[in-house]
């Protein structure tokens, strides 16, 4: 995808701003904000919009309301939170849309914030309603949108304002779009895809779309395991995902016909009922009661072989249950060792930014994409509505 109209051409001096930022963010016990970082990646787009005297009105979700009004999922301690941040108070609006949001907007100045309540309090913008979209519409004049990682979901705030006001990409998202091109096209090769997690089902059409455009696909966590099971390596009591033999059978014929050379792991790191330490075992050797929880020491060095010598890294989830230190072993060491190896590292998906500053390895990549879904859509070349609907540079 080509680069957008970005957020440097946009007139915005005295003008109302309508910015989509992505501020889902998580809240604490006590209702305040446990994790800035989605905060702090907007900074460089409201810093520029203040400096250029824009009167900024911020969209976004939080969680999953489902259209109703939840006060355990209020935005307002992100308003308190942006603030800190911005060193400056951050209005907020009770109201999405309506008689008090544009009384308001009304009110801000010049480099002023106003911080509207949850989007998705409202059931149309979910729904991308139309009479929706064009509530948002009368509070502003210009829309910029800054929320890469709400681009693949058609809705009110990402497509049906953008087409009826004046648009442009903000800096995250400009940040975002050509970063991950450099996965899509032309690709510096040797290209190597690292992926784990779970949910093969869900993943598949990730991992079929670099068949062909990878040099090797390396496949950790419960991800490997239907294609384990699939040769005929033991797994004991390890949730498998039902029916999936045939289809990464054919996964693995079709690879080797693109020349995609599928690297699984050969040991795992098994946990067992009642025993404080997990043991290592080959694949053929599972306990019956055994549960799969990591990579093994010869498959961390395997992996760790298949990255050496790349020069183009896609990395998207952990190679275990990395939440549980016994069994983020496997993750950190093959990041710490893509450090070593010279070429362009990304990072994309739900949870790679907290994994990747948990285990320390954030100096293993040159860039950590703040998009779950939009990012591994992006890298799949997939069409993202809430970009196509911006105009091109």
């Amino acid at each position: 995808m080509g680069a957008k109209r970005g957020i440097g051409s946009a007139p915005v001096k005295g003008r109302r701003v309508l910015v989509r930022v992505d501020f889902n963010v998580p809240l604490d016990e006590h209702g305040a904000v446990a994790d800035d970082r989605r905060i702090v990646e907007a900074l460089p787009t409201l810093d520029h919009l203040r400096t250029a005297g824009a009167r900024t009105i911020l969209l976004s979700h939080l969680g999953r309301p489902d259209g109703k009004r939840d006060p355990r999922l209020s935005l307002r301690p992100v308003a308190r939170r942006l603030g800190t941040l911005l060193g400056q108070t951050v209005l907020f609006a009770d109201d999405i849309v309506g008689v008090k949001a544009l009384e308001s907007v009304a009110r801000l100045k010049n480099g002023e914030f106003l911080l509207l309540e949850n989007l998705r309090f409202n059931p149309g913008e979910e729904a991308n309603d139309p009479g929706f979209a064009q509530e948002l519409v009368r509070l502003g004049e210009l829309f910029v949108e800054d929320a890469f990682g709400s681009v693949h979901r058609a809705h009110a705030s990402t497509v049906g304002v953008p087409r009826c006001l004046p648009s442009f990409a903000g800096l995250l998202v400009e940040r975002e779009v050509r970063e991950l091109s450099r996965l899509v096209g032309r690709v510096e090769r040797p290209y190597a895809v690292l992926v784990g997690g779970a949910k093969v089902a869900d993943k598949l059409p990730l991992l079929a779309s670099f068949l062909g455009r990878a040099d090797r696909l390396v496949i950790g966590g419960a991800l490997s395991f239907p294609f384990l099971r699939a040769a005929g390596a033991s797994l004991g009591a390890t949730a498998v995902e039902a029916d999936l033999g045939p289809v990464a059978e054919e996964f693995l014929r079709r690879s080797e016909e693109a020349g995609t050379e599928v690297v699984l792991p050969e040991d795992l790191v098994v946990e067992l009922p009642g025993v404080a330490e997990p043991v290592t075992c080959l694949l053929s050797a599972v306990p019956a009661d055994g549960l799969a929880r990591d990579i093994g020491p010869a498959s961390r060095a395997r992996f760790s072989e298949a990255l050496r010598g790349t020069r183009t890294v896609f990395w998207n989830g952990p190679l275990g249950l990395a939440e549980d230190p016994r069994f983020a072993v496997g993750t950190a060491e093959v990041l710490r060792t893509l450090g070593t190896v010279p070429g362009y590292h990304v990072a994309a998906g739900g949870d790679s930014a907290r994994v990747v500053a948990a285990l320390g390895v954030s100096g293993s990549f040159q860039f950590v994409s703040t998009g779950g879904g939009a990012a591994l859509e992006f890298v799949q070349g997939l069409e993202l509505p809430g970009l196509s609907v911006l105009p091109d540079a």
